[in-house]
């Protein structure tokens, strides 16, 4: 039996989580998505530490990160990932709000893989979640992870 890929969703705000677990959902993507709300809980999650010490270890397919989130931001988590020689080949798909074209330069300086403003309109938003999920946890293959 193939493992449930999981998708780690980095959001603080609790109407864009419903947003995008309702658009996962309708795209019925059979992932598990396990809600983060900042950044430390982000990478207490990716190391297995805090209150996921026992999870089961292995890597997410995705990372899907909000920029503006309390106690750790999503480009200093990013920079996190990346410099984790564990965890820096997972992709990581920046969705926010913030259309600052700093914030955009410091993602891909760090590495980020894609780069999506969140859609004001509801519809629009649950397409731009659902072509995400689609080919970053359907389509993208991502090597093993080794231990």
């Amino acid at each position: 039996m193939a493992k449930i890929k999981t998708i780690l969703l980095a959001e603080d705000n609790p109407k864009d989580v419903e947003l995008t677990l309702e658009a996962m959902a309708e795209n019925n993507l059979a992932n598990e998505i396990v809600v983060v709300r900042d950044g430390v809980e982000a990478l207490e999650f990716l190391r297995c530490q805090g209150k996921f010490k026992l999870r089961e270890h292995g890597n997410p397919v995705l990372v899907l990160l909000d920029i503006k989130m309390p106690r750790m931001d999503g480009i200093e988590t990013l920079r996190n990932i990346r410099i984790d020689k564990a965890l820096r080949r997972i992709p990581v798909v920046v969705l926010t709000s913030s259309s600052e074209e700093k914030d955009l330069i410091n993602t891909y300086d760090l590495g980020v893989n894609a780069y999506v403003v969140k859609p004001v309109g509801f519809q629009q938003f649950i397409e731009a979640v659902k072509q995400i999920g689609s080919f970053w946890a359907v389509l993208n293959e991502i090597p093993l992870q080794r231990n």
